[in-house]
């Protein structure tokens, strides 16, 4: 059992309909050591790409991808949710659907902060159906950015999402991947190699 997985075991609550809540230390309240371990290991694997961004959306993947920005010495750039008057320009705009809000959100990125150049490591805290790694995936593809992968936190393996993005030709590594959750029950799907 890695890192991550024990701290979800002993920290994480199983809430009805496959909610895992991890708020005391990912995403509402934020342990930093953990996220730099989380950052070290995004690191290690991803270590032979030429990432120069980070891309996530907001906002539950901002603190996270900060961390991991700085293992790869490279900006975070986060999708809005919403449009706002400091938004200037021609933006990139996708949709995505929250397994966990129950609602659709149009994602935001302004076209100056993504381009051709780019290599671009999605990072994002949870992996269900795949819905946001698959509107980031269709922002940096209208941007022209090569995709060097996405990185999620814990990803629940009985949903479709990995299936959804390896068939988009995308290099997914998951830090913990959730195989059964039940009330008092948390298992995983042991670590690769």
């Amino acid at each position: 059992m890695n890192f991550l997985e024990e701290r979800i075991v002993k920290d994480g609550i199983v809430k009805e309909g496959n909610v895992l809540k991890v708020d005391s230390f990912l995403n509402h309240q934020m342990d930093i050591h953990l996220f730099e371990q989380m950052g070290e290991e995004f690191k290690r694997r991803f270590k032979d790409k030429p990432i120069n961004k980070i891309l996530t959306i907001e906002a539950s993947g901002i603190g996270i991808a900060c961390i991991v920005a700085k293992y790869f010495n490279a900006p975070v750039v986060f999708a809005k949710k919403t449009k706002s008057i400091n938004i200037e320009g021609e933006m990139y705009i996708a949709e995505v659907e929250s397994f966990t809000h129950k609602c659709k959100n149009q994602v935001i990125v302004s076209k100056k902060f993504l381009s051709p150049d780019d290599h671009v490591l999605i990072i994002d805290d949870f992996l269900a159906n795949g819905e946001a790694a698959s509107g980031a995936i269709r922002l940096l593809t209208e941007a022209g950015a090569s995709i060097a992968g996405v990185g999620i936190l814990i990803e629940k393996s009985f949903q479709p999402g990995r299936d959804k993005l390896i068939a988009q030709g995308v290099d997914v590594y998951s830090l913990a991947r959730v195989s059964r959750l039940a009330k008092g029950v948390i298992e995983f799907i042991p670590e690769e190699c």
